[in-house]
């Protein structure tokens, strides 16, 4: 199936590794222009050297800081210079913060997880919008989590950032429709990333076990309705991501994607 992407300009966030990593390899199989943005320079020069070998039509990176509205700013400024415009967003940066209960997080847990979760993708958007409104033409595509439909009891902070991009994605996609700006959302479920990973081992550190059997803690109390028993691959969500991008998802809008092996339980 031809998806049409081929020379589509792709600002992916959190691109450095994980989900991000994997959503900058998908485009690039696609022949898209990648505009890869993180924290970390040399990991920014790994994905991009493989999403070359891959067939991306073009690659840029930006080593920047998400929370920073000047960082914001410039990464905006850098890729239209280089490219006129944005084609596709991918609102993907993001943390899951101390994996705690609602009475032991602190103000600057919760303000951490906040900036960068949601405000970070407020700003964005806010600016990289006026180009697709002026293209008529545009993707954006909100990582959210299973997290934000069905939370846990720990990681309020998290979930209550997932929980906001869902409700934003709708309101955007309210707003410019009318503009042929499609707003979408994906909310994976248990994948195992780096991000995932780190929690794990917190986990395991706060409940005296080993990596093995913290995860299997983990899926036991917090995902135990995942239908296919698995985690899923940072590939499988990479894939939903493509496909909301893609001229074959040109009648999608406003819609939550999960990406999630069946963990949630409502209709």
């Amino acid at each position: 199936m031809e998806l049409g992407l081929q020379n589509k300009v792709v600002l992916i966030t959190g691109a450095s590794k994980g989900l991000g990593a994997a959503i900058a390899t998908a485009f690039a199989e696609e022949g898209s222009k990648l505009i890869l943005v993180a924290r970390t320079q040399s990991e920014l020069d790994q994905v991009a050297a493989n999403a070359e070998e891959l067939g991306a039509s073009a690659v840029l990176t930006i080593a920047a800081d998400l929370t920073q509205t000047n960082e914001i700013d410039r990464v905006v400024s850098k890729a239209i210079a280089q490219f006129s415009t944005i084609h596709v967003l991918v609102n993907n940066a993001g943390i899951l913060g101390s994996f705690s209960s609602f009475a032991d997080l602190t103000d600057d847990e919760w303000l951490q997880v906040f900036n960068l979760n949601l405000f970070s993708v407020v700003k964005l958007t806010r600016a990289i919008l006026p180009y697709m409104v002026q293209q008529h033409w545009g993707r954006i595509i909100n990582l959210s989590s299973e997290s934000g439909l069905q939370p846990d009891a720990a990681m309020p902070h998290y979930a209550a950032t997932k929980a906001a991009l869902l409700n934003l994605t709708k309101s955007l996609s309210k707003a410019y429709g009318q503009h042929g700006v499609l707003v979408n959302s994906v909310s994976p479920a248990f994948i195992k990333t780096p991000m995932v990973e780190a929690m794990l081992k917190q986990i395991a550190q706060d409940q005296h076990l080993s990596i093995q059997d913290a995860e299997a803690y983990f899926l036991k109390e917090n995902r135990p309705h995942i239908e296919l028993k698995r985690g899923g691959t940072a590939a499988e969500v990479a894939a939903a991501v493509v496909f909301l991008a893609s001229e074959a998802a040109s009648f999608i809008i406003g819609t939550n994607l999960r990406v999630d092996g069946g963990s949630v339980a409502s209709i």
